[in-house]
């Protein structure tokens, strides 16, 4: 175990942009007893429970960008992702692929960022809008704590932004997976797991 001494970090490094990773209708309106894809117990709470970001988000300016898990129906674009555990989901023209914006209290001039890939920076231009809000810090919520949300916090660690995940407002695929890939983003920057009242308050500031 390492000795030295960690660089002391605000939560908030100069301005944030709050991401908001796969929420979408299928939490809402598919109530499957088997479903495409494993979600941990009390899945549904922690996606609604991030509502209270977004909300906090734009009462404080900060722009609010929708990541968006988006396949062709020819299946085309899935690559290796069916190898695993995951079954054929987010299919276009299927209801349950939609953003759940009346959920999550999307609004005008909030950001849609659409994803062929579990990482919102691989193929998207994501990198671009970032850069355009002059974004230093990225706050993620939704799922798959240990998928999507995990790879997205990776590469945007290594495009050098503060990364933060929101621990009661991400949800994996198991409780294990969850805890594990939350233990991970903590080793890659101190300070990346908060709370949902911190990262509000922090927004408040």
């Amino acid at each position: 175990m390492t000795s030295k001494p960690k660089q002391a970090r605000n939560l908030i490094e100069g301005r944030a942009a709050l991401l908001v990773i796969d929420i979408q209708k299928s939490t809402f309106i598919d109530n499957s007893a088997e479903r495409s894809i494993d979600n941990m117990p009390g899945y549904k709470d922690r996606m609604i429970a991030a509502r209270d970001l977004v909300d906090a988000a734009h009462d404080n300016d900060v722009p609010v960008i929708f990541i968006q898990e988006v396949h062709r129906p020819d299946l085309i674009d899935f690559g290796r992702e069916l190898d695993g555990d995951e079954d054929v989901h987010c299919l276009e023209g299927d209801a349950r692929t939609e953003i759940a914006k009346d959920e999550m209290g999307f609004r005008k001039g909030d950001y849609e960022i659409p994803k062929r890939r579990y990482s919102a920076f691989f193929g998207t231009d994501l990198e671009i809008l970032l850069r355009g809000l002059k974004a230093e810090t990225l706050i993620l919520c939704g799922g798959l704590t240990d998928v999507c949300v995990h790879y997205t916090f990776v590469d945007g660690h290594q495009s050098d932004y503060f990364c933060r995940v929101v621990e009661d407002c991400v949800g994996g695929s198991s409780v294990a997976a969850h805890e594990a890939a939350l233990k991970a983003m903590e080793y890659l920057q101190t300070g990346a797991v908060q709370t949902r009242a911190a990262v509000i308050d922090a927004m408040s500031r």
